[in-house]
């Protein structure tokens, strides 16, 4: 039985809670950590989890191995370098931080404490992506040429209303660091590195915010693929998030939670899982938990086993790259090249 902790109580922390109940049989929740008083009485009576006020009995209790960080990103750097400090293993929601610099430091301090981070990027763990990730490695559309990412997705004024939301300074920015993440994140690991990008990131007028909430651009596989990003919060009332692929064989999709195969021999695959896609509409919790389950077996069995999680920090650092690219050729009308 491996004795946690998690630290952060606001919206994210549901689907958290949800799978460590789940995982009882393997997890100890030890604490439940916020400063609001309020937060912790509310989620002690939800979920019944001991709760505190700050990470001092975390860190002074050397039996808690792992915590799960689920606060705004803004706040991740410095709740990672004291548990870091400590020798505690660490699960982080998305994002890393609010900056690339920021995010690089984070995964240098885990790196240099020795310690364990894995990030919540859990559309990776869909049947669907899976599948889709072994076809393409077996060649089941031949060789990649297109794919293309769409994100249409719906947030209402209120969302945006929230003190800090699509901010910089709590956010790090808009639709690409808080929504689109996700799927860009399952979209680099199915198609490989993104060379060179160009297009639009822009505040439409659907919302009053700081940051991008609509982003259209072109880009240039370090393959020679070519395909396109559309991603926005204001394509009322939102829709499932779709993946593309072009190949010299055939195409392949994948659509929320579905996936399909045509091969131009007339042969195909698919799968249809009795599963919306949710969380992409007004109420951005609705969605079942099961994808973060998978997130957290994988941390806990990598954790056992003495391997990296599926998504490491370092790993992480690779969307992010590819977002601040995208915001870049959005500011300055100009093709930018991805850093590596």
């Amino acid at each position: 039985m491996r004795r946690i902790a998690i630290v952060g109580l606001g919206m994210a922390v549901t689907p958290h809670a949800k799978s460590l109940l789940d995982l009882k049989d393997r997890v100890d929740v030890v604490w439940a950590v916020s400063p609001s008083e309020k937060r912790r009485t509310a989620f002690a009576a939800r979920f019944g989890f001991p709760t505190a006020g700050s990470l001092d009995p975390i860190i002074a209790d050397p039996s808690i191995s792992a915590v799960g960080v689920l606060t705004p990103p803004n706040t991740h750097l410095e709740i990672v370098e004291k548990l870091a400090r400590a020798g505690k293993h660490i699960l982080l929601e998305k994002p890393l931080e609010i900056t690339l610099d920021r995010s690089q430091t984070l995964v240098a301090a885990g790196e240099k404490a020795g310690i364990t981070i894995g990030v919540v990027l859990q559309n990776r763990f869909k049947a669907a992506a899976e599948k889709l990730k072994q076809l393409l490695a077996d060649g089941a559309i031949g060789e990649v040429i297109g794919c293309s990412t769409k994100v249409p997705w719906w947030r209402p004024q209120s969302y945006y209303d929230e003190p800090g939301r699509g901010s910089k300074a709590r956010d790090g920015g808009g639709v690409l660091i808080s929504q689109a993440i996700h799927v860009l994140d399952l979209m680099l690991s199915l198609a490989g590195p993104v060379d060179e990008v160009c297009g639009y990131a822009l505040t439409a007028a659907a919302h009053r915010m700081e940051t991008e909430d609509l982003v259209a651009a072109a880009l240039h596989y370090a393959n020679g693929a070519v395909g396109t990003v559309e991603a926005t919060t204001a394509a009322y009332p939102g829709s499932g998030e779709r993946i593309d692929f072009i190949g010299s064989k055939g195409t392949a999709t994948i659509s929320g939670y579905a996936f399909r195969l045509n091969r131009q021999d007339g042969t195909g695959e698919e799968l249809i899982p009795n599963i919306a896609p949710g969380g992409t509409g007004a109420d951005p919790m609705d969605f079942p938990h099961d994808l973060h389950l998978a997130v957290w077996r994988d941390f806990l069995d990598a954790l056992d086993d003495g391997r990296p999680p599926r998504v490491t920090a370092r790993e992480a650092l690779k969307v992010h790259r590819l977002i601040d690219a995208l915001l870049e050729a959005g500011r300055s009308d100009k093709k930018v090249k991805v850093e590596r």
